[in-house]
């Protein structure tokens, strides 16, 4: 059986074609899969996907037409699959429940260290030949209060790099998560946390319930000063009145390794294009705001993980079992 995988990244090709090895086919394409794309999926039993696929009703309508009665997405998050659309249709749906944690964590203390002792400003400057300090000063993270809203295994493996810079840390979560209590975190309300963090990081899931987690409200409560960090999904931050905080002059910094209308834009090469988000364009103007491509997970140890597990659901599907990755079982 030919496996159609779309949205697949060059470095991540030759892992996905090596890891079908001797089970299945797979044809890797870089496009990603929307109404337009649908029919090349015809004639093909099972697809993998990437997290910016779409995978709303009319696509996997479009899919149960031409044949297709498995999609393997290659991602934790679902958020842009109907999966009662799905289940209606007879589609099977899996996804990648977990992987290395530690390549979110460390890319969001990345992203946090980098807006807060201007390591992109330096660069630049210094590719000019510009040395001068003006601008560049920071601050010490030992001593200071995390904020982290959302404390699972990301959130853990966050918080314990946290520890050891020698931060208070706060926690806010549905469930408080024992490890982290015991790296001495305090759960409080997420007022309360906002209120008080110099540092708030995202790491939980995008869920009706959670978009726009960070609002204007949110983003009013929080400190003047305060470094605010998403590797989780856009769709927890109001951009727009993220955007308005950021032409009052608030806030020391801000990291995005997402953003709420990515899709279309990130993974590809829009730098010839005229891009028409007037949103995404002036937040990108900010000097203490850094934007990155959703690239938090894009490490060989994370990447290499949700590949296998992709097989493994593949695999699983073709031989009638059921595994916990399974979000709408087989018909």
């Amino acid at each position: 059986m030919e496996i159609l995988a779309f949205g697949v990244q060059s470095d991540e090709k030759p892992l996905i074609e090596r890891a079908f090895e001797g089970h299945h086919e797979v044809r890797a394409l870089d496009v990603f899969l929307n109404v337009d794309t649908a029919p090349i999926a015809a004639g093909h039993e099972v697809i993998s996907t990437s997290v910016n696929c779409d995978l709303g009703a009319e696509v996997l309508a479009g899919l149960a037409a031409g044949g297709t009665r498995m999609v393997a997405q290659r991602s934790t998050g679902f958020n842009n699959v109907d999966l009662e659309v799905a289940e209606r249709l007879g589609l099977t749906v899996a996804r990648v429940s977990s992987y290395s944690p530690y390549s979110v964590a460390e890319f969001a203390w990345a992203l946090a260290m980098a807006v807060n002792r201007r390591v992109v400003r330096a660069s630049t400057r210094t590719r000019d030949f510009d040395f001068r300090l003006d601008g560049l000063m920071g601050r010490d993270m030992h001593g200071r209060t995390v904020g982290v809203l959302g404390t699972g295994k990301i959130g853990e493996a966050f918080t314990r790099i946290a520890h050891g810079f020698g931060m208070r840390l706060l926690g806010w979560d549905v469930v408080e998560n024992p490890a982290c209590r015991e790296l001495g975190m305090t759960y409080v309300p997420k007022e309360q946390l906002l209120a008080e963090s110099d540092l708030i990081t995202l790491h939980v899931p995008l869920l009706p319930e959670t978009r726009h987690l960070i609002d204007a409200e949110a983003l009013k409560t929080m400190r003047d000063d305060a470094i605010l960090v998403n590797s989780s999904r856009g769709g927890l931050v109001d951009t727009a009145a993220l955007v308005a905080e950021l032409r009052a002059g608030r806030f020391t910094g801000v990291g995005l390794d997402v953003y709420e209308a990515e899709a279309g834009l990130f993974f590809l090469d829009k730098s010839l294009e005229a891009v028409d988000d007037d949103t995404l364009a002036r937040l990108v103007t900010f000097p203490n705001v850094l934007v990155t491509s959703h690239q938090a997970y894009y490490t060989v140890d994370a990447v290499g993980q949700i590949i296998k597990t992709t097989v493994d659901n593949v695999l699983d599907y073709t031989a009638g079992r059921r595994s916990a990755n399974v979000l709408v079982p087989r018909s």
